[in-house]
């Protein structure tokens, strides 16, 4: 399982390029962005694609490869695979029939975010993705209202307006956010509000692509 750059190509460990120089195979959302990774540091291997589309067809096969010891490399299109992807599948599957699984760790947009957000690092909570319907996701949101750490969620540029307005119907207008897009890269910015100006700061930046929010725990 190994971690790949969120956007500064520099930010790859040497231990990740000498395993996905070594692998036979390598397990990727996105052939063409992964092999695009891949050239930049000269390598060339076999990509296989592994999507919410094709997850349950392509598990058997990709377990008996490394049942028969093939060695396989699984990446997400950036960061730690199987937070928030389809590779959770195939490592709880992995995991279930007792296969080995090794860590290479690297970049994580969570962490990343979380460190420069000034919000507290202690205890965290991270939600992942809401709903795409408003009813579910308010109750996604008063599900975690009460926790006390600092709470974590990805987000689409596209529907970060609407989320901002069900935050603040359902924890009030005091909790304080930071947003998070394009870290590691040229055009990196991390924006500091509340939830009660949070769509007024939303006019403010550049919304584009997925973006990391972060929002203050529970203090009361």
């Amino acid at each position: 399982m190994v971690s790949t750059p969120i956007g500064n190509m520099a930010d790859i460990t040497l231990r990740a390029l000498d395993v996905l120089r070594a692998v036979d195979l390598v397990v990727c959302e996105d052939t063409r962005r992964t092999r695009s990774l891949l050239t930049h540091y000269d390598i060339h291997k076999p990509l296989i694609s592994y999507n919410d589309a094709n997850k349950t067809s392509r598990t058997p096969s990709l377990l008996a490869k490394l049942s028969n010891g093939e060695s396989l490399a699984l990446v997400s299109d950036s960061g730690t695979p199987a937070i928030s992807d389809p590779g959770f599948y195939l490592v709880r599957e992995a995991v279930k029939q007792g296969i080995n699984l090794v860590p290479i760790p690297g970049p994580s947009a969570i962490l990343a975010a979380l460190v420069v957000s000034g919000l507290p690092t202690d205890r965290f909570l991270f939600v992942g993705f809401l709903s795409k319907k408003s009813g579910r996701r308010k109750i996604q949101i008063r599900s975690f209202a009460e926790e006390r750490g600092t709470i974590i969620l990805y987000e689409t540029a596209l529907r970060l307006p609407k989320i901002a307005r069900d935050l603040l119907e359902v924890l009030g207008p005091d909790r304080q956010v930071v947003l998070a897009r394009e870290l590691t890269k040229r055009f990196e910015q991390v924006a500091r509000t509340d939830l009660e100006h949070l769509t007024e700061t939303l006019r403010e930046i550049v919304l584009k692509g997925e973006l990391v929010v972060l929002v203050s725990g529970n203090t009361r």
